[in-house]
C-alpha cells in the first residue's frame, strides 16, 4: 500500500503542482486567441525549421552515452541508445526524473548492458551538462548587464518597480520553486545513495561515473555535449519568430530566456510545465513583451514542443519493438 501511495504522488504531485501554476497564469487568458495564434498569427514554418534541432539534441546524447559506455567494454547499438533516449523523454512528461532509470532499463533489457554501469554514466551526464548551464548562466549573465541597465535607463523601471509587479502570488511561485529545486537536488543525492548501498552496486557506479576519462576522444565526446545544448537553443530560439513581438528581441534575449527556462525545469513538473512558463514569460516581459502575448508564446512553444518530445517516444516504443534483443549470455 505504501508503494502505491509513493507511486501515485510521483505522478499525482507533480501534475497539480504543474495545473495549478498553469491555471494561476492563464485564469483569465482568453482561449479564442489561442485558435487565432495557431491558424493565422503564428509562423507554422519557423515552428517546423525548429523540430530537427529538437531531435537532434536527443540523437547527441545517445551518440554522447555510447561514447561514455564504451571505456566499460560496454558497447550497445547506437540505433536502441536513441531510442532508450526518446522513451526516457517521453516518460518523463508522465514521471518527473524517471527516464534516467527507464533508458537504463532499456539497454540492460535489449543490449545486456549493466545497469548500475549505465546509471554511473547517466549521473556523469548530469554533472556535465550542470556544468555547461552554470557556464552558460555566467556567460550569458555577464554579456547582458549593459542590456538590463540599457533597459532599466530608458523605461525609468527600476529593479523594484519591476519587482513590484509581481503579485503575491507570483512571490509564492518563484519561492516554491526554488524549494523544489533543492528537494529535487536532495532527492537525487538520495537515489545515489541507494544505489551506493552494495560494494558490488557502488563499484559500478564508480566506473560509470569515471568512464569519461577514459573515452576514446575526448575532443568528440566535447562535441557531442556541446552539440546536445546548442541544439536545444536553437530548438528554442527559431520559435522566437514565429511571432510579432518576439522576432525582434535578438538571439541575446531568447539566451536568456532559454538559461531561465533551463533552471526552471528542474522544479519536477511534467517537462517543466507551469515554472518553465512562468519563468520564460518574466524574461519576456522584462525585454518589452506584453504580459498576454508572453502567455501566449510559452502556451503554444512549450505544448508543441512536448508533442514532439511524445512523438519521439511513440517512435521509439515502435522502434524498439521492432528491434531484436542482444542474447542473454553471458548475463552481467
Amino acid at each position: 500500500m505504501k508503494k502505491i501511495f509513493s507511486s501515485t504522488g510521483k505522478i499525482v504531485l507533480p501534475l497539480l503542482l504543474a495545473t495549478a501554476i498553469l491555471w494561476w497564469m492563464y485564469r483569465e487568458f482568453r482561449w479564442d486567441d489561442v485558435k487565432r495564434a495557431l491558424q493565422s498569427d503564428m509562423s507554422w514554418s519557423w515552428m517546423l525549421l525548429s523540430f530537427p534541432f529538437g531531435i537532434m539534441a536527443q540523437v547527441f546524447r545517445a551518440l554522447r552515452w555510447k561514447q561514455a559506455l564504451a571505456p566499460l567494454g560496454e558497447k550497445p547499438r547506437l540505433h536502441t541508445c536513441i531510442n532508450a533516449v526518446f522513451i526516457s523523454y517521453a516518460s518523463s512528461l508522465v514521471v518527473p526524473r524517471v527516464g534516467e532509470m527507464l533508458r537504463c532499463g532499456i539497454l540492460r533489457r535489449w543490449e545486456r548492458i549493466n545497469f548500475s554501469k549505465g546509471i554511473g554514466t547517466v549521473v556523469t551526464e548530469r554533472v556535465i551538462d550542470s556544468t555547461l548551464v552554470i557556464l552558460l548562466a555566467l556567460i550569458t549573465a555577464a554579456c547582458q548587464i549593459p542590456v538590463f541597465m540599457n533597459f532599466f535607463t530608458k523605461t525609468g523601471v527600476t529593479l523594484k518597480g519591476f519587482l513590484g509587479t509581481f503579485t503575491t502570488t507570483g512571490y509564492l511561485v518563484t519561492i516554491l520553486s526554488g524549494i523544489l529545486i533543492l528537494c529535487t537536488v536532495a532527492f537525487l543525492v538520495w537515489r545515489l545513495n541507494f544505489f551506493s548501498r552494495t560494494r558490488a552496486v557502488l563499484t559500478d557506479l564508480k566506473d560509470g561515473l569515471f568512464s569519461v576519462r577514459y573515452v576514446q576522444s575526448p575532443v568528440l565526446f566535447l562535441f557531442n555535449s556541446v552539440g546536445i545544448w546548442v541544439c536545444y537553443y536553437l530548438h528554442f530560439y527559431l520559435t522566437f519568430y514565429c511571432f510579432q513581438y518576439t522576432a525582434s528581441l535578438g538571439a541575446m534575449a531568447a539566451l536568456v530566456a532559454f538559461v531561465v527556462g533551463c533552471f526552471a525545469v528542474l522544479v519536477p513538473t511534467p517537462n517543466g510545465a507551469g515554472p518553465w512558463h512562468f519563468a520564460v514569460k518574466t524574461v519576456l516581459v522584462l525585454y518589452g513583451v506584453n504580459q498576454m502575448d508572453g502567455a501566449m508564446f510559452v502556451l503554444v512553444v512549450h505544448t508543441i514542443q512536448t508533442l514532439l518530445v511524445a512523438a519521439l517516444g511513440l517512435y521509439g516504443v515502435a522502434a524498439l519493438s521492432l528491434t531484436k534483443k542482444v542474447p542473454s549470455q553471458p548475463v552481467k
